[in-house]
């Protein structure tokens, strides 16, 4: 299915491109020289990952202490190379090697498929990765490169996603690359809108891509 971009989406990657063409990115010697080599075996059990707020971080090079100083940081900070942060299984953002792509502040968006066996990467990319409910990642998460690296959360500048904290949780409680849900009261009924959020958005797109 093809994804087409919104005039405005395209203006607003075009506009960080540009402004992110002059900036200067300070990066460690042994950052600058770490290569990331990231696969489907990167990503597993979300739960796995360090808790911050209602989301959660790890770092694929082993400085997780980096990435929590930043994720942690009140005045926002720049996260280290090799971040990963993730709201849901099913999304990730990775920070790539400094001036990998600038225009995203380096981070890479994947879209991910799990299930008991692991993870598959669906879609990987920097502008052009859509989640299962239209959004286009890079777009949604533009508005907050000044100050917060591209972090959406509530005050960072980023549009509300279409979906609540009790709907997230639920997702990262029933990850099925972590074996058995632990699923607490009301996240029966959230799982059960959000598919149902799934479905009246998948039919809504292929509405549109048929007319």
């Amino acid at each position: 299915m093809k994804t087409v971009l919104t005039i405005g989406q395209w203006a607003m990657i075009l506009f960080v491109a540009l402004i992110s063409s002059t900036a200067s990115y300070a990066a460690t010697p042994a950052a600058a020289s770490a290569v990331i080599t990231i696969d489907e075996e990167s990503f597993s059990c979300i739960r796995e990952m360090t808790p911050v707020r209602h989301f959660y971080v790890d770092n694929l090079l082993g400085d997780i202490e980096g990435t929590l100083a930043a994720a942690n940081s009140p005045e926002g900070a720049v996260y280290p190379t090799g971040s990963v942060v993730q709201l849901v299984p099913t999304e990730v953002m990775v920070k790539r090697e400094p001036g990998t792509f600038m225009a995203s502040g380096d981070w890479e968006f994947f879209e991910l498929e799990v299930n008991e066996g692991g993870s598959s990467i669906v879609k990987r990319g920097f502008v052009d990765v859509v989640n299962r409910f239209g959004g286009n990642c890079f777009a949604c998460h533009a508005p907050a490169k000044e100050k917060w690296d591209f972090i959406c959360e509530s005050g960072h500048g980023c549009e509300p996603i279409p979906i609540n904290h009790k709907m997230t949780g639920a997702l990262q409680r029933s990850d099925p690359r972590c074996g058995p849900a632990v699923l607490e009261p009301g996240d029966t009924m959230a799982l059960i809108k959000l598919k149902a959020m799934i479905s009246i958005g998948l039919t809504k797109k292929w509405l549109e891509d048929l007319f």
